[in-house]
C-alpha cells in the first residue's frame, strides 16, 4: 500500500533544543547552590541530589507530548 510523502515536522528538532536548554539551566540552577549543598552532612546531602536528579524529569512529560502530538494537554 503506498502512502504520499510525509512532511517533516519542526517541532521534534524544536523540542530536542528545548530539552537541552532545560538541562542546562537546571545544571546551572543546582551548581549556584552546590556550596550550600556541599554544607550538608553526606547523608543530607544524597537525598538532595537524588531529588534534584529527578526533578527536572518532570517538565519534560508536556514538552515531548508536545513534539509527539502538537499539543500541551491530552
Amino acid at each position: 500500500m503506498a502512502r504520499g510523502p510525509i512532511a517533516a515536522s519542526w517541532r521534534k528538532p524544536a523540542g530536542a533544543l528545548g530539552i537541552i536548554a532545560l538541562i542546562l539551566v537546571w545544571v546551572v540552577l543546582v551548581a549556584s547552590f552546590s556550596h550550600q549543598i556541599g554544607a550538608l552532612p553526606i547523608l543530607a546531602q544524597l537525598p538532595v541530589y537524588i531529588v534534584l536528579g529527578i526533578a527536572w524529569i518532570l517538565p519534560l512529560k508536556p514538552l515531548l507530548q508536545w513534539m509527539e502530538t502538537g499539543r500541551w494537554r491530552p
